[in-house]
């Protein structure tokens, strides 16, 4: 076999060039990869030669041990894995690594038909062999690098994510530093434009915290602690943090009266994050001196809570993005981008739907759409925050 194999490599290279060009992913080059079938080829024909000699056993320093099990050092073990590597970087699947051995076994196969070449029992256990342990280290290659680029690409974008955050911490916490440090010196109050950038910075800060706490126990899939909670305190607690925001942006915060036996069964903390940055949004959108309204009301077996502002109206297009992680629509690019997509995941994983309307030419409005719920004697009152 080892001399058919000799006589017919370059024959064999190129039927097995053909087949993975069929399934190669776009841009990768013709050419074939540099620890890829030759290479195979030639330990294959090695193996051969050194069984016919008076020490058949040491074929295994080429091509290894039969059996799996744990693996073995060899020629084609160490070659294997580096291709599983390289095809890995190409961007092949699990599945064409596999494939790409198997090419080789079906061409000598067929070859050797075509050819009425004849291939021995214990030639074929032997290619088999070379087979299934360089098709072991390729995978196994393969599935290292693929987790290892995971998680490296996990990390890039956990260091970002975390980068954001203390930048803006940081930005927050200096401004608020610097105003204290002013108002300490006696020189200005507490109530004029020095105290507002204080307000402001402190307010930001509480924002970014809330923001972050409901994103890190979405993350992790912390278990959810459903409650009936009334509607109408659940709103007027958000009325009274919202208010001192809505005074920093130099706007009006309208909050409609809300039907008192309407309830919600939510896990408040997460709720109160998403409705907390549907007006984080408005604020930071809406022209100024004009209102933001936070409506709350029964439609049929629903709850739904709108968020509207007067930002002018969306620009074409970027409904779609306005959730997406990181992704800034408006030309205040202050913040992390983040607001909207944990608002929309904090509302799903309680059950409901978070959706956008655009009005055109005036502004937009954000709708919390969640099961109806009614209170019942006796229901326990909305809990306060700490």
């Amino acid at each position: 076999m080892h001399q058919f194999l000799t006589a017919n490599r370059a024959e064999l290279i190129a039927r097995c060039r053909a087949k993975v060009a069929l399934r190669a992913p776009p841009g990768v080059p013709e050419e074939e990869l540099a620890h890829g079938v030759s290479i195979f080829l030639d330990q294959l024909i090695k193996t051969l030669i050194v069984e016919q000699t008076a020490s058949p056993l040491q074929s295994r320093r080429v091509s290894g041990p039969s059996g799996g099990g744990r693996p073995a050092l060899s020629e084609i073990g160490e070659s294997a894995t580096l291709h599983g590597k390289e095809l890995q970087e190409h961007g092949f699947t699990v599945e064409e690594v596999v494939h790409d051995y198997g090419d080789l076994c079906q061409s000598i196969s067929d070859l050797a038909v075509e050819t009425d070449a004849p291939i021995g029992v214990d030639e074929f256990r032997t290619l088999n062999r070379c087979l299934d342990n360089a098709i072991a280290s390729a995978v196994t290659e393969f599935g290292y690098q693929r987790d290892f680029n995971v998680a490296d690409r996990q990390t890039v974008a956990l260091n970002e994510r975390l980068g954001f955050f203390a930048h803006e911490l940081r930005n927050q916490l200096c401004t608020a530093t610097l105003a204290l440090s002013i108002i300490k010196q006696g020189n200005v109050g507490l109530g004029g434009a020095t105290g507002g950038v204080l307000d402001r910075a402190l307010v930001g800060l509480s924002n970014l915290i809330d923001r972050s706490l409901a994103e890190v126990r979405m993350t992790a899939g912390m278990p959810l602690q459903h409650q009936l909670y009334s509607l109408a305190d659940f709103i007027a607690e958000i009325k009274l943090s919202a208010s001192l925001e809505a005074d920093v942006k130099d706007c009006v915060l309208v909050v409609s009266d809300v039907d008192p036996l309407l309830a919600v069964d939510v896990d408040r903390d997460l709720l109160l994050s998403a409705v907390g940055n549907l007006l984080q949004n408005a604020f930071k959108f809406t022209h100024l001196h004009t209102e933001v309204t936070l409506n709350a009301y029964a439609l049929a077996d629903r709850i739904l809570i709108d968020v509207l502002d007067h930002c002018g109206g969306l620009s074409p297009g970027s409904a779609e993005n306005m959730f997406v992680p990181f992704v800034q629509e408006g030309e205040d690019r202050s913040g992390l981008g983040l607001g909207l997509s944990i608002a929309r995941r904090s509302v799903e994983a309680n059950g409901g739907v978070l959706s956008v309307r655009n009005l055109a030419g005036s502004g937009c409005v954000f709708t919390i759409d969640l099961p109806r719920h009614s209170l019942v004697e006796g229901a326990p009152p909305l809990p306060q925050a700490a």
